[in-house]
């Protein structure tokens, strides 16, 4: 797949290339195998469960995501492994928990590769059944061989390719970090070597402008707390940069730019069967959307984002509509965390809710251990084998999707691989209405809770940051053990003391997960 330079990208360009795929797709007979259906993964980032009109959204509509529920199943008791990014996508990638491993933290974008190349990943295992696979959009796993050591004017020589993944467009790490460029199949897509690249997470380059020292630079957003490093299309970022000339992203495009590389993924792969991790920058920070979509919503650049990211998801229902391929495709939906309000710019964001609660019922945002910080929102379609659609109340993991996926397509996975990952297969498509008998959650400071349909277990911490000040977020830490009835979802009442019997059931399953000792 040939890389675009869409530092310039228009509306009228995602249109035309839409147009094409209807032309060439209208109507066709396709020679997939109907066993064999594709999925596609949709990861947004930092989108809470309360956010999409579907799950009780105020000020904004979400009609494409809405749509996407109403012919599929709506889960509305989700969780991601863990209340950050790094963490959460690393368990969903690999099937493992991310707190079994030590350099699983919110990685900074010059980090290595987290997920290391013998690891077996949901990408080797479509790759090893006969897919055409894909990872779009945001990555934050780190890249190269060395952290800090990755030379961004060549190929790098540990990518995506290593991980099972046959074409790959990506974020290194996250919009507010620095590289601000693409990296299309292992190196900087269209890479200018009249501005060769330089990245720093400890120190700036000599005469680079910050937005601690420039804020007359910052043309776009103002940082509200830290993100006041280097200066990237009038934005300042967490880290320090210099040089990426035409390769730069412009904020206002991302959206856009791994859009059109997914239709054109799902295009060219439209005869055989394929996979796509299509994981998306919003509604993480900076928010930045396009310029159709800005000003556009009552809750301002938070609301457009959403709006932005339902765009999103359109298009890619309409190319599948268009491509004859809707009918054996499954998408999942879903988020990689809990939502965040203020994470770092003065966007208003936290100024204009008018209402609105990006937790939805729940406790906590991103980064807390309450379940605001993993409660996504998660909906399955799959026209083909899901016939009884409508919502589902099943308490449900992320970390069980590699093997869910797996057994539905009839993978083989070697011995060891997804050790915490189950087949809950029955579960994604409605056939098998069970729910799971507990799930681990990870806090950012990685305080571990155990839930379980009717009741959460908090761990004891001696962290004694119970409140984010910047950020506004509860942290959930405490040095006692907390105990919760969940039918009240508020999680206000520790009733820990009341029910000692139910707290040592609960441990006692939080220390078998730990020890792999407990089978589901």
């Amino acid at each position: 797949m040939r890389s675009r330079n869409y530092a310039g990208f228009s509306l009228l360009a995602t249109l035309a290339t839409c147009h094409s795929v209807a032309a060439e797709g209208v109507q066709k007979k396709h020679t997939q195998d109907p066993e064999k259906p594709n999925v596609i993964v949709i990861l947004a980032d930092d989108l809470g469960y309360g956010d999409l009109k579907c799950y009780g959204a105020k000020n904004v509509e979400t009609p494409n995501v809405d749509r996407l529920a109403s012919e599929g199943i709506r889960f509305t008791n989700a969780h991601a492994t863990a209340a950050t990014s790094t963490p959460s996508r690393y368990s969903l990638l690999t099937g493992e928990y991310a707190w079994r491993r030590p350099d699983t933290d919110i990685a900074a974008g010059d980090a290595k590769m987290i997920i290391r190349p013998e690891q077996f990943t949901m990408a080797d295992m479509f790759k090893s059944a006969g897919y055409a696979t894909a990872a779009i959009g945001k990555w934050h796993l780190g890249l190269g061989d060395k952290t800090g050591g990755q030379d961004w004017n060549a190929p790098l020589p540990a990518a995506l390719g290593d991980l099972g993944f046959d074409y790959h467009y990506i974020m290194a790490a996250t919009a507010d970090r620095v590289p601000c460029v693409f990296i299309e199949n292992g190196q900087v897509a269209n890479y200018d070597p009249s501005s060769p690249i330089a990245v720093s997470y400890t120190k700036n380059f000599p005469g680079e402008p910050t937005g601690r020292n420039n804020p007359e630079l910052l043309y776009n957003l103002h940082p509200s707390n830290g993100h006041d490093m280097s200066i990237v299309n009038g934005i300042s970022r967490i880290g320090f940069m210099k040089g990426g000339g035409k390769a730069l992203w412009k904020d206002e495009n991302i959206a856009d730019s791994i859009t059109v590389h997914a239709i054109d993924f799902i295009k060219q792969h439209k005869d055989e069967p394929f996979f796509m991790y299509f994981a998306t920058n919003d509604v993480h920070v900076p928010r930045f959307p396009h310029d159709r979509f800005r000003g556009k919503n009552p809750m301002g650049l938070r609301g457009d984002a959403i709006a932005q990211f339902d765009w999103t998801v359109g298009q890619i229902m309409e190319t599948l509509d268009q491509l004859g391929l809707a009918e054996n495709t499954l998408i999942i939906l879903s988020s990689d965390n809990g939502p965040v309000v203020d994470d770092g710019y003065k966007d208003r964001a936290e100024e204009l809710l008018n209402g609105h609660t990006p937790s939805g019922p729940w406790r906590g945002n991103k980064y807390s251990a309450f379940e605001g910080g993993t409660a996504v929102p998660v909906i399955v379609r799959w026209p083909q084998k899901i016939k009884e659609t409508g919502d589902s109340d099943l308490l449900m993991s992320q970390i069980d999707w590699l093997a869910s996926l797996g057994a539905l397509i009839n993978a083989r996975l070697p011995k060891g691989s997804a050790p915490d990952s189950y087949d809950r297969s029955g579960n994604l498509t409605g056939t098998d209405k069970t729910d799971r008998p507990w799930i681990i959650e990870q806090s950012m400071n990685h305080t571990l809770s155990v839930r379980t349909k009717d009741w959460k277990y908090i761990e004891p911490n001696d962290d004694p940051t119970t409140f984010m000040k910047a950020e506004k977020v509860e942290t959930g830490n405490l040095n006692v053990p907390q105990l919760y009835d969940m039918q009240k979802v508020n999680e206000q009442e520790n009733v820990a003391e009341k029910y000692p019997g139910k707290v040592f059931e609960l441990q006692k399953v939080l220390r078998q997960v730990r020890n792999k000792t407990i089978k589901m």
